[in-house]
């Protein structure tokens, strides 16, 4: 059997759901493509796919085995375009995961000319505030912002982001201004819901001395653009990264409080799968981002 044309399929069949699709997909008949999987997995001796007659899953082995061969793939693939052009110059598709509010406004402009750079590079963008799973979702490369990633990530620092504590002036005639953090206790807050923090609001005063604030929020939400237009209706009190309420703040519909305390140290990262290999295709867009946005340090953990 052709072991790399049946993992083609195998792979194929995963990213697909289904025997079906993949099978229309890579203009096969469904037969051929259940066959090409069965062999493989003879081949291995292990199940990949656990199948029933509604739906197919990955079995350990095959979870595995799918994220090594799909890198494989993307190997293979790369050595063939570079062959076949002449040069290292990356090809193909580069599937890219990132926050929703962050790629609207700062990655769509970067996105465009990074492709008159790379022009045989073609983007498949997923704005997403969720965390995705790489391999399970087959992305290339993963955009997050955060103050720390889990152990076990693999990524490059890119940039740090100003974080911004807010209300609107309305409120604040309202409600007064708090003078310290403390005082957040007894404010309406509008809280985002993948803060790491939770609703355990951190801060650095300017002595130094780290307090942490229980908030009680009135608001939760997945989307920063939608709490900044809360905070704006005088909702409350809003704690975001500075790229979501600059707008605000520079016509005076927000305005920053406790001005003199630090708060969530974010930055943004690129994640990926594999420390061993780097496909070019990763490699180029994240040191173009940190070309075009910041110096960047390695990061592993």
């Amino acid at each position: 059997m052709d072991v790399l044309a049946a993992t083609r399929v195998f792979v194929r069949t995963v990213d697909a759901g289904g025997f079906a699709r993949a099978a229309r997909a890579l203009n096969m008949s469904g037969a051929v493509v259940t066959r090409q999987v069965a062999a493989l997995e003879a081949h291995l001796g292990a199940r990949l796919l656990n199948r029933t007659t509604r739906r197919m899953s990955l079995t350990d082995a095959g979870e595995e085995f799918y994220e090594r061969a799909r890198v494989i793939l993307e190997q293979v693939a790369e050595a063939e375009a570079a062959a076949a052009r002449g040069t290292q110059s990356p090809a193909g598709l580069l599937r890219v995961s990132a926050p929703l509010s962050y790629g609207i406004s700062h990655l769509a402009p970067v996105l465009a000319r990074f492709r008159r750079k790379h022009p045989q590079l073609h983007l498949d963008i997923d704005l997403s505030d969720r965390v995705v799973d790489l391999a399970h979702d087959g992305i290339d490369v993963a955009l997050r912002i955060a103050t720390r990633l889990a152990p076990g990530i693999v990524a490059r620092r890119i940039v740090p982001l100003d974080v911004v504590i807010c209300a609107a002036p309305a409120y604040l005639r309202s409600r007064g201004l708090p003078r310290k953090p403390t005082e957040l206790a007894e404010h309406e807050t509008l809280s985002f819901s993948y803060l790491w923090a939770g609703d355990e609001w951190p801060f650095t005063g300017p002595d130094g001395a780290r307090e942490t604030v229980r908030v009680h929020p009135a608001v939760h939400s997945s989307n920063g653009d939608l709490l900044r237009e809360l905070a704006i209706a005088g909702g409350g009190v809003i704690l975001q990264p500075r790229f979501i309420v600059e707008q605000a703040l520079r016509a005076g519909t927000l305005v920053p409080i406790l001005e003199s305390y630090a708060s969530l140290d974010l930055h943004l990262y690129a994640v990926y799968l594999s420390p061993q290999y780097l496909p070019s295709k990763v490699r180029v867009f994240i040191d173009f981002l940190i070309e075009e946005l910041a110096s960047g340090v390695a990061y592993e953990r």
